[in-house]
């Protein structure tokens, strides 16, 4: 079993939080995991994505070749779009529908939807609408773990636990907070028409 994972986004959306979890989980699954370094973090806003491999097996590269990822997992829109020659012909696409407007020709959002919806397998999830419901806006990578969770071959227990272990130290609150936006965002993905 190989498994990899496009994490996208810009900096400040938690794109580390999500890689955390999701290592941390393989690594209870008894699973192999490799993880590229994590580019543009450096500013806030500025593009940010990481390669994420799983396998029952070694791994020798923390690279994913273009077309060989299962999955972009994305926690801005257009982010998706600049990663999709990665993509598998089977592959899934989990994105956010809420832009992070930083540039003064953000293309319109329904001309991004349209191509995110070109991929074989899509679900486009309104993070900034969970998050609020789950009670805070920066709980949107955990409304997308949760999207993306329905593909990802981890036990949703290993990931609460992880989202657990991840946010304990901000307290009680916190945690339930995301641990929320992760149900939200899976059920979300679940109910994709």
């Amino acid at each position: 079993m190989e498994y990899d994972i496009i994490l996208a986004g810009v900096g400040g959306q938690g794109i580390l939080s999500i890689a955390f979890v999701i290592d941390q989980a393989a690594l209870e699954a008894g699973l192999f995991f490799k993880q590229a370094e994590v580019h543009g973090m450096s500013q806030r806003g500025g593009a940010v994505q990481s390669h994420l491999r799983l396998a029952d097996s070694a791994i020798y590269s923390d690279l994913i070749p273009r077309g060989k990822a299962d999955m972009i997992l994305s926690v801005e829109p257009l982010e998706t779009l600049r990663y999709f020659e990665y993509l598998k012909p089977d592959g899934a696409v989990v994105s956010s529908r809420t832009p992070y407007v930083n540039i003064p020709d953000y293309p319109p959002l329904d001309d991004i939807f349209r191509e995110i919806r070109k991929a074989p397998v899509n679900v486009l999830i309104d993070s900034e609408k969970l998050a609020k419901e789950a009670g805070s806006l920066r709980a949107q990578n955990m409304v997308m773990l949760g999207a993306a969770s329905i593909f990802l071959p981890l036990k949703e227990e290993h990931l609460k636990k992880y989202i657990g272990v991840l946010f304990e130290k901000r307290g009680a609150q916190v945690v339930q907070t995301n641990l929320k936006a992760f149900d939200l965002g899976r059920q979300a993905a679940f109910q994709k028409d």
